[in-house]
């Protein structure tokens, strides 16, 4: 069985989350890029985030086309905007058909929690199985901790 992480990130938590979750699994792994770029601090960061969610923005992704028949799971990471995966992750899933894939999900936030993310998420990627999924509350400020979460994590899919 052939493993992909893909995942958007923001301020590099997800990114750091996804590459130990790929390091354990020994899985090909995947950062959207897109052609947008969102302010970065402040209120405009928050702002534009949320109010990209909310207006169902589907920013280009600059990544090459991936390959999905190779894999049989998809472990996928967003970090959390306004209780939802982040526009790149749109464009992602609307990009690409998934279906009948194994399905593994991880969000990162500042603690509002994960479990809205997670649904919606299931909702847009329905016809496939879904084998876990856990949240990361700010991923940066517990390194160590979050890391060995992680690796557990990763190691009990039975991938």
């Amino acid at each position: 069985m052939s493993t992909l992480v893909v995942y958007f990130s923001f301020t590099g938590s997800t990114k750091f989350i996804a590459e130990k979750i790929a390091e354990t699994l020994g899985a090909d792994i995947t950062e959207l890029k897109t052609s947008k770029n969102y302010p970065t601090e402040g209120f405009r960061k928050y702002f534009w985030g949320g109010k990209s969610v909310i207006f169902g923005d589907k920013p280009t992704l600059t990544n090459e086309l991936i390959d999905l028949n190779q894999y049989d799971t998809i472990i996928i990471g967003t970090p959390i905007w306004a209780g939802s995966f982040t526009p790149p992750m749109k464009s992602f899933i609307s990009q690409y058909n998934i279906q009948d894939k194994r399905i593994a999900l991880f969000a990162c936030h500042a603690g509002g929690g994960a479990q809205k993310c997670f649904t919606k998420l299931k909702k847009e990627l329905s016809g496939n199985e879904f084998i876990g999924e856990i949240d990361f509350v700010e991923p940066k400020k517990s390194l160590e901790e979050n890391l060995l979460k992680a690796v557990s994590w990763a190691k009990g899919l039975a991938i």
